[in-house]
């Protein structure tokens, strides 16, 4: 067996032996600025001695200002990056890692070779002994975690050292990019970010007619800036990560049309609208944001596509200013009914 295959199945049996104990910690509450302190009342579960548990490790989220709804989706990167699908933070005391640990190595289910690889590393001075029993309460064995919702991507298995020890007040080791970080939780906020359906109101609402312009906006009031923050409140950092709407584009569904303006990017009000509210009126003039159809949709409809560019920025603990994210975008479909114009001669 490989050491990549013993790494994971000893990571399955540490990750379900801590699962079983652990709260869930979805929807707990980060205080403050994305520059304050984390709120000092968010706090893990005590272990019995008066530190905190190794679940206080865990990534928390503040949602209470992120988009919501059944409509909501979340945003997809405008370029081929992602946020990472596992990372490292803190994870167990001493104590909690030699529970982890010894009953997976009494199975005897790695092998026995890899179980002595192990006890030397963690027991026997290298290069740590007896599971830093020494160094209780000043600082915390660090592990992998997999990004909820990641867990069948290949990038989950990219987190494949092995349990490393971290001060409490020094940095990760360099050499561990996925290690938790203000800018890592920026990214996972990310992708907790929700943001609104764009479907979007046109004029005339329930068919359109062929050479008519369709009037397309999308309302201010749900149009704004949405956000998340993350944090570990065992470091005291955490990152806020917030999405602002710019654009809207809209693309037809059909190449027989012409859209308003010709790119098909409609640009966001000052007051976070998109588009124009139909007037009475206006039916022959040019809107600031739509579509006109050339072409009738016969006895069906075309699918109009509305997608929502979102700027994404980001800011956390010791960061000065804001810190950019690749935007993202949310779309939706609709049907559009076009009609010819009948007329009669006489």
């Amino acid at each position: 067996m490989s050491r990549v295959s013993r790494a994971a199945i000893v990571s399955i049996s540490i990750g379900s032996l801590l699962l079983c104990g652990a709260p869930a910690f979805a929807d707990n509450i980060i205080g403050g600025g994305a520059q304050a302190p984390a709120n000092p009342n968010v706090k893990g579960d005590s272990d019995g001695s008066g530190t905190l548990s190794s679940t206080a490790g865990v990534v928390v989220f503040d949602r209470s200002d992120n988009g919501s709804g059944q409509s909501a989706g979340s945003v997809k990167s405008a370029t081929t990056w992602t946020p990472p699908a596992c990372y490292y933070a803190p994870k167990y005391t001493p104590d909690q890692l030699e529970k982890t640990l010894e009953p997976v190595w009494q199975a005897e289910s790695t092998g026995y070779q890899w179980d002595a690889e192990q006890r030397d590393r963690y027991v026997n001075g290298h290069p740590y002994k007896d599971f830093n029993k020494e160094k209780k309460g000043k600082g915390y064995w660090w592990a992998s975690y997999v990004t909820p919702g990641r867990e069948g991507d290949p990038g989950a298995l990219d987190c494949d050292k092995p349990i490393f020890w971290v001060d409490n007040g020094d940095p990760p080791p360099p050499d561990v990019p996925e290690a938790i970080t203000p800018e890592v939780l920026a990214q996972l906020a990310y992708a907790e970010i929700r943001v609104p359906s764009t479907t979007v109101e046109l004029a005339p609402q329930e068919a359109t007619k062929v050479n008519l312009p369709t009037w397309a906006w999308l309302d201010g009031a749900k149009f704004k800036p949405v956000s998340v923050t993350a944090g570990v409140p065992l470091l005291n950092i955490q990152a806020t990560t917030t999405a602002e709407p710019v654009s809207l584009k809209i693309e037809p569904g059909t190449d027989d049309a012409v859209t308003y303006p010709g790119s098909g990017k409609c640009r966001i009000n000052a007051d976070g609208s998109i588009g124009e509210p139909y007037a009475k009126g206006k039916a022959d003039e040019a809107p600031p944001c739509g579509v006109k159809y050339l072409r009738s949709s016969g006895d069906g409809s075309y699918k109009l596509q509305a997608t929502v560019t979102w700027k994404i920025h980001w800011t956390g603990t010791g960061v000065q200013g804001e810190r950019q994210l690749p935007d993202g975008t949310f779309g939706a479909q609709q049907d559009v009914v076009v009609q010819e114009i009948q007329s009669v001669n006489r």
